[in-house]
């Protein structure tokens, strides 16, 4: 009996080891076929693998291990500089980015056993016609990048002329677009064989990019340029879920022919705004998570449907903002950067007729003037903001306000004595202004007037407690910045009379620098315009009491009061006088400063500037003043 238990026990036992050598010897076999077909080397599993891994590194508990005194100091500090870099690279800093690239290689080569073979099973370097046009373009910026390096994607456009005017799509109008054929024709002329080790780099990038980066403008976002965006086109997620009601159009969307929000990347070049067709986030899900991520420097709090934008900056002082849905039909997000390296006035104004206007605008600088500098967006008002600030003298304390810091003025000037306020949840900007007044700061600059409450600060800023103000203004024309820097201290409740607040503007405004941007991209300064209060003079009489007649006497007081009247009634206020114009591809001197400013601008400079700017009004304003129509070409 017992006999045949035991036989019973061991013809059980040897059918589940059987069954368990079956599974065993399948799932064997399997992974070796995984692993031989390379399916395990998709960008897709490494980045699981990295995420892991990364996740493992600094979640675990050195104290459980047993490690030397030494050994765990060590470890310790490596997993700190991990977190950190990881946390960093987030949010721009180029040199965490690296690190974590770095660290990401590695785990791949010897932890992961990517080689020469299987690497081409996350993209397939040996097959040019299997590569995507986002694989090109990522290749073809990492060899300009190694030449180049940030101005990999300038040069690439510079040499291929990606920026000319074109017409695609069957648009009616032509446009600025990068298209994915253009990039795939550029691939066959440039792409030359790459080690293994630059294979690794790209793959590298492209793991990173998709785990800590920022998806496909993670490059792009580093070069130097005016600026990136994406979700700004193509139809938005909740239009898809319109399909029962769009019917036959919605079809057409299905077949791919009409992008998608996450299908908008958009550079700004040179003052061009280019679409770049050839890359594409992917997924809404992509998109969604980039907009999520690019702002979180200095924790600038949450973005929700409650709040639903954010403006920030970068680690590397790129102004970025953030809108989402139901703010906004798609998430979408905006990153502004400032040629900061750049910004002299020598780089800026290149025009013929440029030493005249170069030197006129450090005149008004150093002269103390209240100057606005006004135009479009994109048309680099605040890059040459940057630029006029090296002209105010050094004895001079600045002190700036701003919403969100742009101007990052101590990167450009770092020995002056600077300081730069902006708003908080809990300290408003007229708190800064108010504080600034007791920092000692001499010059007081604004970032850029947008809303009602800094245009009164403004003029707070230019009456009392500075000895000049520099602002930027989105204004077209001079009349236009008058009325609307009027309009907003009526609104704010400051004056409730339009004559007497508009004199308050005039009064403090010297003058306006207005700047343009061509349809081409090319930037340059429309017009140097010069503000001229109106002085009002009491010409009324009492002569009708020398009159000995009742008929004498009314006459003549009815022509004092009519002329009274007319007086308290008139609304100009300023005569606006262009001191330079550009014509025709030049800068032309149209008039003379007016007497009072050249003697006030004096004033304000050193006996050295006092000099120079005595011989520069003899040069160029031996004018006769005509209010805009006589010419002197400026040689």
């Amino acid at each position: 009996m017992f006999l045949n238990y035991a036989i019973i026990v061991l013809l059980i036992g040897a059918a589940i080891a059987f069954i368990v050598y079956i599974f065993t010897k399948n799932d064997s076999s399997s992974m070796m076929k995984l692993n031989k077909d390379g399916r395990t080397y998709t960008v897709e599993q490494m980045t699981k693998f990295i995420k892991a891994r990364m996740d493992e590194i600094t979640r675990t508990n050195l104290y459980d291990i047993g490690l030397s005194e030494e050994e765990l100091k060590r470890r310790k500090n490596k997993k700190y500089e991990l977190k950190k870099a990881l946390k960093g690279c987030t949010y721009g800093d180029v040199n965490d980015k690296k690190y974590v690239k770095e660290l990401i290689f590695d785990l791949l080569h010897r932890e992961y056993g990517v080689n020469q073979v299987n690497i081409t099973s996350a993209i397939d370097f040996d097959n040019v016609e299997k590569l995507t046009t986002i694989d090109k373009f990522d290749i073809l910026i990492y060899m300009y990048k190694q030449q180049f390096g940030y101005n990999a994607l300038g040069e690439l456009i510079k040499k291929y002329n990606l920026d000319d005017i074109k017409t695609i799509y069957g648009a009616a109008t032509p446009s600025y677009v990068i298209t994915p054929e253009e990039i795939d024709d550029i691939f066959e002329k440039e792409y030359d064989y790459l080690s293994f080790e630059d294979r690794l780099n790209i793959l590298s990038q492209r793991i990173y990019q998709n785990y800590k980066g920022f998806s496909v403008i993670d490059e792009v976002r580093d070069m130097n340029i005016d600026g990136v965006s994406g979700g700004v086109s193509g139809l938005p997620e909740s239009f898809m879920y319109q399909v029962a009601q769009l019917g036959d159009y919605i079809k057409q969307t299905t077949e791919k022919t009409v992008p998608r929000a996450y299908d908008s990347v958009w550079i700004f070049y040179h003052g061009k705004s280019i679409q770049m067709a050839c890359l594409s986030f992917g997924s809404y899900a992509e998109l969604r998570r980039v907009c999520q991520n690019i702002y979180k420097y200095n924790n600038p709090g949450q973005l929700s449907d409650t709040n639903g934008y954010k403006i920030n900056e970068m680690k590397d002082g790129s102004r970025v903002v953030v809108v989402r849905p139901s703010m906004s039909e798609s998430w979408a997000f905006f990153v502004r950067k400032f040629d900061t390296p750049n910004a002299v006035l020598e780089n800026l104004i290149r025009q013929p007729g440029k030493e005249a206007v170069i030197d006129l605008l450090k005149f008004l600088v150093k002269g103390a003037r209240v100057t606005a500098l006004t135009g479009e967006q994109g048309c680099g008002k605040t890059t040459m903001l940057m630029a006029l600030i090296k002209y105010i003298y050094p004895t001079l304390n600045i002190r700036v306000q701003e919403t969100a810091f742009e101007l990052h003025l101590r990167k450009v000037y770092p020995n002056r004595n600077i300081l730069t306020f902006r708003e908080t949840d809990t300290v408003s900007g007229q708190e800064g202004l108010d504080l600034q007044k007791k920092t000692d700061g001499a010059v007081n600059i604004l970032g850029e007037v947008a809303t009602d409450e800094v245009a009164a600060w403004m003029i707070q800023m230019a009456q009392v407690a500075s000895k000049f103000t520099m602002f930027t203004h989105h204004a077209k024309t001079f009349a236009n910045l008058i009325l609307s820097l009027r309009n907003s201290l009526l609104k704010i409740g400051m004056f409730n009379n339009e004559k007497v607040a508009e004199i308050q503007v005039v009064n403090v405004m010297n003058f306006e620098i207005h700047l343009k941007k061509a349809y081409s991209g090319e930037r340059f300064i429309e017009r140097i315009t010069e503000c001229i209060p109106v002085k009002e003079k009491n010409e009324y009489t009492f002569d009708h009491h020398n009159e000995t007649t009742m008929e004498g006497k009314m006459d003549k007081f009815i022509d004092n009061a009519t002329h009274y009247f007319t007086k308290i009634t008139e609304t100009e206020t300023y005569v606006a006088r262009n001191i330079v114009e550009y014509h025709n591809g030049e800068y032309v001197i149209t008039n003379r400063i007016s007497d009072q400013n050249l003697e006030e601008m004096r004033e304000n400079m050193s006996e050295e500037d006092q000099f120079a700017f005595d011989k520069f009004v003899d040069k160029y304003f031996d004018i006769p003043t005509t209010g805009g129509t006589a010419r002197r070409v400026v040689e």
